[in-house]
Protein backbone atom coordinates (compact mmCIF):
# COMPACT_ATOMS: atom_id res chain seq x y z
CA UNK A 1 0.00 0.00 0.00
CA UNK A 2 1.22 3.24 -0.66
CA UNK A 3 1.31 5.88 0.99
CA UNK A 4 1.35 10.05 0.20
CA UNK A 5 1.13 13.01 2.45
CA UNK A 6 0.04 10.87 5.29
CA UNK A 7 -3.16 8.89 3.49
CA UNK A 8 -2.85 5.23 2.51
CA UNK A 9 -3.92 4.69 -1.18
CA UNK A 10 -5.91 1.86 -1.80
CA UNK A 11 -3.98 -1.02 -3.79
CA UNK A 12 -6.11 -2.27 -6.31
CA UNK A 13 -6.90 1.34 -7.67
CA UNK A 14 -5.72 2.69 -10.76
CA UNK A 15 -3.35 5.93 -9.54
CA UNK A 16 -5.32 8.16 -11.40
CA UNK A 17 -8.42 7.59 -9.20
CA UNK A 18 -6.46 6.55 -5.92
CA UNK A 19 -4.84 9.89 -5.60
CA UNK A 20 -8.38 11.54 -5.71
CA UNK A 21 -7.82 10.10 -2.37
CA UNK A 22 -5.69 12.94 -1.51
CA UNK A 23 -7.00 16.11 0.01
CA UNK A 24 -7.00 19.06 -3.07
CA UNK A 25 -6.56 16.55 -5.76
CA UNK A 26 -9.28 15.86 -8.06
CA UNK A 27 -9.07 13.72 -11.31
CA UNK A 28 -7.77 17.05 -13.49
CA UNK A 29 -5.25 17.60 -11.19
CA UNK A 30 -4.51 13.41 -10.87
CA UNK A 31 -4.12 13.61 -14.41
CA UNK A 32 -1.71 16.19 -14.70
CA UNK A 33 0.66 15.33 -11.71
CA UNK A 34 1.16 11.75 -13.84
CA UNK A 35 1.29 13.11 -17.15
CA UNK A 36 4.18 15.93 -15.97
CA UNK A 37 5.79 12.23 -14.43
CA UNK A 38 5.34 10.34 -17.48
CA UNK A 39 3.73 7.80 -15.00
CA UNK A 40 0.96 5.81 -16.42
CA UNK A 41 -2.54 6.45 -15.25
CA UNK A 42 -3.71 3.05 -15.56
CA UNK A 43 -1.01 1.46 -13.55
CA UNK A 44 -2.70 0.21 -10.34
CA UNK A 45 -1.14 1.62 -6.70
CA UNK A 46 0.08 -1.66 -5.89
CA UNK A 47 2.39 -2.01 -8.86
CA UNK A 48 3.89 1.50 -8.20
CA UNK A 49 7.85 1.55 -7.59
CA UNK A 50 9.24 3.75 -4.92
CA UNK A 51 10.46 5.88 -7.56
CA UNK A 52 7.17 6.88 -8.78
CA UNK A 53 5.86 6.84 -5.73
CA UNK A 54 8.25 9.76 -4.70
CA UNK A 55 8.22 11.50 -8.12
CA UNK A 56 4.34 12.01 -7.26
CA UNK A 57 4.93 13.27 -4.05
CA UNK A 58 7.41 15.60 -5.00
CA UNK A 59 4.95 16.87 -7.99
CA UNK A 60 2.24 17.10 -5.18
CA UNK A 61 4.57 19.17 -2.82
CA UNK A 62 5.26 21.62 -5.57
CA UNK A 63 1.88 22.62 -7.17
CA UNK A 64 0.83 22.94 -3.25
CA UNK A 65 3.09 25.63 -2.70
CA UNK A 66 2.93 27.33 -5.69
Amino acid sequence: MARIEGIHLPDGKRVEVGLTYIFGIGLTRSQKILSETKIDPNIRIKDLSHEQVAAIQKKYKSKLCC
